[in-house]
């Protein structure tokens, strides 16, 4: 979606907890971290005290930390400030430069300590002071985009519906099959242990004897179970291909999705295997 700043923000305090991740989802972090923050400028910004309010452009950033890692759009003039109770206020600013990495230090020194170093200054004729220089570290160099491409996310949540709805109908209709098999048999040991019963009775029986209610059930059973299987070997056939999609290299098509909002990645562990689907609905 070309929004390199959300994403460069949103991968940053995912990675943050990578310890939660599974080792496959923490290498494509890594890898979209590094790609978005090649389009926006980084700032590392460190506080003294880490309690103090950090406010960027006039707007609070909504935690407290020593240290904060903020990415910016490039070419902005950018203005930070630092301010906590009993120490001065400490602000500098920097214009974003993309593909840059920013250092920047705020110390906040307490109103008595700022005081005394006020009125010493003050007695002699000394330059204005001037904020710590910015330090901005050379751009990282460009790689070339990878090769590898991914099916829309559409594609593979229907595939996942799909062998869902199969696998869940297939398994009702051989369980109703079961069921059936279980009635026709106890309808069968009835009829053959009355007195009157025989091997050749139901031959030329009418459909509203015993016999033709066997043969009903029969009909029931054999197309509960077959269609059952059937949806069952086609759920199995379309989560195989749509499981063969994450891993395969579809560059050849030559197309990029237009905007991706869903995003579906395999997870597995030591005792489960499935997908995690996320995206804007």
């Amino acid at each position: 979606m070309r929004k390199y700043r959300d994403a460069a923000e949103h991968l940053a305090k995912s990675l943050e907890q990578r310890e939660a991740l599974p080792d496959a989802l923490e290498r494509r972090f890594e890898a979209g971290q590094r790609e978005a923050v090649k389009r926006v400028a980084t700032l590392v910004l460190s506080v003294d005290p880490p309690d103090a309010e950090v406010l960027i452009g006039g707007e609070r950033v909504g935690r407290t930390a020593r240290t904060y890692t903020l990415f910016f759009e490039p070419g902005q003039h950018v203005m930070v400030r630092a301010h906590a109770p009993g120490r001065t206020e400490a602000f500098q600013s920097f214009r974003s430069v993309v593909g840059a990495e920013h250092e920047m230090t705020l110390e906040l020194l307490p109103r008595a300590v700022a005081s005394s170093a006020n009125e010493a200054s003050s007695a002699k004729d000394t330059a204005p002071a001037t904020p710590p220089p910015l330090r901005t570290l050379p751009a990282a160099r460009a790689q070339a985009p990878s090769p590898w491409a991914s099916w829309p996310g559409t594609l593979r949540i229907t595939g996942i519906a799909v062998t869902t709805a199969g696998v869940t109908v297939g398994t009702i209709l051989m369980v109703r099959a079961g069921k059936l098999d279980d009635d026709l048999s106890a309808r069968r040991a009835r009829l053959e242990s009355e007195p009157s019963s025989s091997a050749s009775m139901c031959w030329q029986a009418p459909r509203s004897s015993p016999c033709g209610e066997l043969a009903r059930l029969l009909d029931a059973r054999n197309m509960h179970g077959r269609a059952g299987l059937a949806a069952v070997i086609t759920g199995g056939v379309v989560g195989a291909v749509t499981a063969a999609s994450f891993f395969t290299d579809f560059s050849f098509l030559r197309f990029t999705p237009a905007q991706d909002r869903v995003d579906v990645s395999p997870v597995a562990n030591g005792s489960e295997i499935g997908a995690r689907i996320e995206g804007v609905w």
